[in-house]
């Protein structure tokens, strides 16, 4: 008998517990039959199958509609049934991803159907209609991410390729399941049935039928519909007022401000949208949200609202090189060999977390030690207990987060006061769950385990006493270094390799170049005309969400100011380039 009917035979709807499944008022369905057209519908009909894109945002007027993950296949399975006055689809229709699941008609009736741009017009039109859609698609999303849906990953928990696979689509929060050929029974049945050897592994594996052998990256994110970048022939054929690299929230800020305005604005990232704040399972600290935000729905929004201006985000897209041109606008070169030309550019790129310098570890980096605490992560917890190494926001956070999934979790803080660097919020929250076990003055000084992670070799630095404890995962959170490495001999940075700006910019500026322009650099320029930076990497930076958002915005802001002391950059309008304040109209 399918979950979606009842003794009787009925079809019957899924109840809308989790404001997954919400339905529409009459006013509502009346605003939108303007922009779509009714349909009837037959039993059995598809509306869309899984891996198609949507063209579509589908309302049901009467009938019922069968959501299956897997249909036809060994795997399938109903994730709901909807009813008169629901709406159909779930984020990819909204960020133009392939469809996760299929609809099915299980009792004729009739439909509306909205074009898909349509839609997401409607959606940022109508601020009531369009957080009702989106807390509804979010929620799906999310629930499609807890069944295991989409696309499998089978390979080995031992391979740095199956990680890789694995970290990206967690990173950029896509329904998937991981199938471990160590330990998974239906490992060596999926071999046979794809005559897939052991060592061709990892490989995605997609609609059933179609199999990726250890892809890369941008293969698999053009296989579900993300923007990675095609190579361009020359840097004139990617054109734009203003690149942006990265996508945390200041690359996602200066996206939405900068398409806002009406500049021509790319955003490139290397891995997923939303940077370190995605991997935050709760921000309580961010302005407008006093009950909390995930940090996945907080970038969910971002990029949505990215899309609504007409901002272009590529993922993933990872910058290579940045060189200056003679008539004072940009190159950006990206590691595939595609280019684009900036009159512009705002260096987002945030950090990366440093490693932990112990004996052994690198070779469980990946395996059992990681250096976020996402839902990818704490899936392998399996109620064992872990540690967390640090003693900021970040390392609060996780171990708040890992508390629902281990046993038990080992704050580990060389300092002596969890105060230092945490918030107070965070601090007493930490201290008072009962799962969480906090030890100060205390440092990591060797793993151990073969395959995976077994156990730790703690020291008090105080006393120097050493002991054993036992983990079976390690999450580092000591801090960050920038994403810099392709900046050097650009354009200055400090020490510790972040991007210097401003006052400190223009300190180590080259004179001639900027008195030519008759100005020093900016607040957020770099020792670059036109080259900004923004959020975690620029030296000086204050490491939180709302300042990295502020700051993107008020790079656009000073990316303006640039334009119009210049008087004569071109932007790209539907006749080719023309001159935004001064300047006479030239093409290329």
């Amino acid at each position: 008998m399918s979950t979606a009917e009842n003794k009787n035979g009925a079809v019957r709807e899924t109840p809308d517990r989790y404001g997954a499944f919400p339905r529409l008022t009459p006013e509502q369905l009346e605003d939108l039959t303007a922009h779509g057209e009714r349909r009837r519908t037959a039993e059995g009909e598809v509306l869309y199958r899984e891996g198609d894109p949507f063209r579509e945002f589908l309302v049901i007027l009467s009938g019922t509609v069968e959501i299956l993950h897997d249909q036809g296949g060994p795997d399938e399975r109903t994730v709901a049934v909807h009813g008169p006055g629901r709406f159909l689809g779930e984020l990819g229709l909204l960020e133009g991803h392939a469809a996760f699941d299929t609809a099915v008609v299980r009792e004729a009736g009739e439909i509306l159907a909205v074009p898909v741009e349509r839609q997401r017009a409607l959606v940022g039109s109508d601020p009531v209609l369009g957080d009702l859609i989106l807390r509804a698609y979010l929620g799906r999303r999310y629930l499609l991410i807890g069944l295991g849906a989409g696309f499998r990953i089978l390979g080995s928990c031992y391979s740095r390729d199956t990680l890789r696979l694995r970290e990206f689509a967690a990173r950029n929060r896509l329904p998937h399941r991981w199938v471990d050929l160590e330990k998974d029974e239906e490992a060596e049945a999926l071999l046979r049935r794809f005559a897939i050897r052991p060592e061709e592994t990892p490989v995605v594996l997609w609609k059933g039928k179609r199999v990726l052998r250890n892809p890369s990256n941008a293969e698999l994110a053009r296989l579900i519909g993300l923007p990675a970048p095609a190579p361009a022939p020359s840097p004139d054929a990617g054109w734009c007022d203003v690149m942006v690299v990265g996508a945390g929230p200041a690359g996602l800020a200066a996206a939405v401000y900068g398409a806002s305005d009406g500049l021509t604005t790319v955003t490139a990232d290397a891995v997923a949208t939303g940077g370190q704040a995605a991997t935050s399972s709760r921000i309580e600290n961010y302005l407008g949200f006093p009950s909390g935000i995930s940090g996945g729905e907080l970038i969910e929004r971002a990029v949505l609202q990215a899309h609504k201006f007409g901002a272009r985000l590529m993922v993933p897209a990872e910058v290579s090189a940045l060189t200056p041109q003679d008539d004072d606008e940009y190159v950006v070169t990206f590691t595939d060999g595609s280019r684009s030309r900036a009159g512009a550019v705002v260096l987002a790129s945030g950090v990366r977390y440093r490693r932990l310098e112990v004996p052994g570890i690198d070779r469980l980096e990946g395996i059992s030690v990681y250096y976020a605490a996402t839902v990818h992560e704490a899936s392998l917890c399996r109620a064992d207990p872990v540690a967390v190494v640090g003693g900021g926001n970040s390392a609060g956070q996780a171990a708040l987060f890992l508390a629902d999934h281990a046993s038990r979790v080992h704050l580990l803080v060389r300092g002596s006061d969890l105060n230092a660097d945490m918030s107070r919020y965070l601090v007493d929250q930490v201290e008072q769950h009962p799962k969480i076990e906090v030890s100060l003055h205390t440092e990591v000084q060797g793993v151990a385990g073969e395959e995976q992670l077994e156990s730790l070799t703690v020291e008090d630095n105080a006393s120097n006493e050493r002991r054993e404890l036992q983990a079976a995962a390690l999450f580092v959170f000591i801090g960050a270094r920038p994403r810099t490495e392709w900046l050097k001999g650009v354009l200055a940075l400090d020490e510790r390799g972040f991007v210097l700006t401003g006052a400190d910019a223009q300190a180590v500026a080259d004179t001639n170049r900027w008195a030519s322009l008759g100005r020093d650099p900016m607040l957020l320029e770099t020792t670059l005309p036109g080259v900004f930076a923004a959020g975690d990497v620029r030296s000086g930076s204050v490491k939180r969400v709302a300042s990295a958002t502020g700051e993107g915005a008020m790079a656009i802001r000073l990316v303006h100011e640039h334009r119009e002391r210049r008087g004569n950059l071109l932007t790209v309008g539907s006749e080719g380039r023309r001159p935004v304040a001064g300047g006479s109209v030239s093409s290329r």
